[in-house]
């Protein structure tokens, strides 16, 4: 079902640059509206029952819209996955908007894991590096590994750049077996 998510995700993209929307408050109103959906019992009964006729979730969809302020295309997203049934992919669709508009953003998620915790000034240096060696601006998350000795290991998707103590010592353990 990842492509299912994958899909709306890269419709609602486009929609988001097409339009000129702020892509951080469209994701933000996607999340309110999943929030909603999870914590009501009562509106995932109105929004997933067949029995009920679309336009009067539709109805309760815009009076929810109206109320939060949400945005027409963000309504009209909830809209079609109410009509199609999809609306309990909503929180995997959000997941996949977030990367594909980091892309098309030219953003990278980097994972960064240290032995210790690491200070501004050495943040923004290892942030600045990895800048530099993905040509993209970087989001940074970052914790804590004691068993790296010393050093960092970069995840950046599926490539890592290890450069912590234990790792280097790894590649002397099979340097000198091999």
């Amino acid at each position: 079902m990842a492509s299912v998510a994958s899909t709306y995700a890269r419709a609602f993209a486009d929609v988001v640059f097409d339009a000129h929307l702020d892509a951080g408050r469209a994701v933000g109103a996607l999340r309110q509206m999943a929030a909603l959906f999870n914590q009501s019992i009562e509106l995932r009964r109105v929004w997933e029952n067949p029995a009920v006729p679309a336009d009067q979730k539709r109805k309760l969809l815009d009076v929810i819209a109206q109320r939060d302020g949400i945005d027409r295309q963000v309504r009209n997203l909830v809209a079609v996955l109410i009509d199609n049934r999809r609306l309990p992919f909503l929180t995997r669709i959000i997941e996949q908007l977030e990367k594909e508009l980091d892309t098309r953003l030219g953003f990278a998620e980097a994972q960064i894991s240290s032995a210790r915790e690491l200070g501004d000034t050495e943040k923004r240096n290892l942030e600045a590096q990895i800048a530099k060696t993905t040509g993209k601006k970087v989001r940074a998350s970052y914790g804590l590994d004691p068993s790296l000795l010393g050093g960092a290991v970069v995840r950046i998707g599926s490539t890592i750049y290890d450069g912590s103590v234990k790792g280097q010592l790894e590649k002397i353990k099979e340097a000198i077996s091999s």
